[in-house]
């Protein structure tokens, strides 16, 4: 028998079961959860090698997909700035290691893309960033202290590039946060 549901119905039902299906997003001043995952297919990278500098990590669905490359090629134009400001960044989706080397490769990307392959999304459901319904991560960054802490976190709409001005914003911040123990401490 066919459905008798509208399509309007049924975009509604959609949307409403991926609102619930997020979980919250780790807040400041939480452990930042370590891992270890594949950079390339026979290289691993783990967040503990960045500790004593900021991290930014940048969750995003899948690689080939028009606002993840977009989102992606914005964050490698603004690399210099990251690093400016003391930041390493890092790309992480549940794509694997052998897609993201053609992805990266493509997009000229000069900054690690992580593979959260096996087990699947694990490392975004630690961050609380798993889209359960989809099989991807949200479209999150975060901003890691020196100390492992998260600075500042942010989840965008799945369709909505978020920019690189939040992460300036909260990079700035945390700088400026650093800067003034220590000058306070020369006096």
């Amino acid at each position: 028998m066919p459905s008798t549901s509208t399509k309007s119905e049924s975009e509604h039902a959609y949307k409403e079961m991926y609102s619930k299906s997020r979980r919250s997003v780790l807040p400041p001043e939480t452990e930042a959860p370590d891992f270890t995952l594949r950079s390339t297919p026979d290289q691993w990278l783990s967040l503990s090698e960045f500790r004593g500098q900021p991290v930014v990590l940048a969750f995003y669905p899948a690689d080939w997909s028009p606002v993840c490359g977009d989102q992606m090629a914005l964050y490698n134009e603004m690399l210099k700035e990251f690093h400016d400001l003391g930041a390493e960044l890092i790309g992480i989706s549940v794509d694997g290691a052998w897609c993201h080397a053609a992805f990266a490769r493509d997009r000229k990307l000069h900054f690690p893309l992580l593979a959260d392959f096996e087990p699947k999304g694990d490392i975004a459901r630690r961050y609380g960033v798993y889209r359960y319904k989809d099989g991807v991560s949200e479209r999150a960054l975060f901003v890691i202290d020196a100390d492992g802490k998260v600075y500042w976190s942010f989840v965008s709409p799945v369709g909505v590039n978020p920019g690189a001005d939040g992460i300036l914003s909260a990079l700035e911040d945390l700088q400026n946060k650093q800067t003034v123990p220590a000058t306070m401490e020369a006096k």
